[in-house]
């Protein structure tokens, strides 16, 4: 888990607010840097917010904290891209990837949360030139109704079972979804032939 791991192990045991800032890290390195696999430590640390005594007021702190971060991060990310000259060859590119795509507007952005085909959100806002304020609403939607999903689940599962099984069967359910996730986008990739078997187009 690398980097994910460090940041939880630093500041994950230092109760509540050490999970909530343990999520906005983890959540804005994934966004600006690498993957960080954020849906996992997204719920170990509604879990860990159960031993402290969880409740509705740390559940929305802790969506409100990975919806502050991606929007922090894809906006960093975007704000670095629009301030350096992007090789020519690398916009047409990224332009010609997003056309071959279900979605080629910022919409693209919903879709990537069920199957993430667009690593690096804020640079192909702004080399897309995707308008930012959609892009924004497109996240904070995003956000809410997958890791919404993600915690009514976990509820569901404490609420039916011993809390040593409630997070075994969540931690199943996140590999689950991640799982299910990258299949989705393979899917997608190859029926629009993006895999990388698929030959590349000719140049004008």
């Amino acid at each position: 888990m690398g980097i994910g791991e460090f940041v939880y192990d630093l500041f994950g045991g230092n109760g509540e607010w050490g999970l909530l800032l343990c999520i906005f890290l983890i959540f804005l390195l994934d966004a600006f840097l690498f993957p960080t696999l954020p849906e996992l430590f997204f719920v170990i640390a509604y879990m860990g917010g159960q031993e402290y005594g969880g409740g509705l007021a740390f559940d929305g702190a802790l969506l409100l904290m990975a919806i502050l971060a991606e929007l922090v991060g894809i906006f960093s990310l975007y704000y670095v891209v629009k301030h350096v000259r992007v090789p020519r060859k690398i916009e047409k590119l990224i332009n010609m990837y997003t056309k071959f795509l279900l979605l080629g507007d910022e919409r693209l952005l919903l879709l990537n949360r069920i199957a993430p085909m667009i690593p690096f959100a804020g640079a192909f806002i702004a080399i897309s030139k995707w308008n930012p304020y959609k892009s924004a609403a497109y996240i904070v939607i995003g956000c809410v109704v997958k890791y919404g999903f993600i915690m009514l689940l976990a509820d569901f599962f404490y609420s039916f079972f011993g809390s040593s099984q409630a997070e075994l069967f969540t931690i199943i359910m996140i590999f689950a979804v991640i799982g299910i996730s990258v299949a989705a986008s393979v899917i997608v990739k190859k029926r629009k032939g993006l895999d990388g078997d698929a030959q590349e187009p000719p140049s004008n």
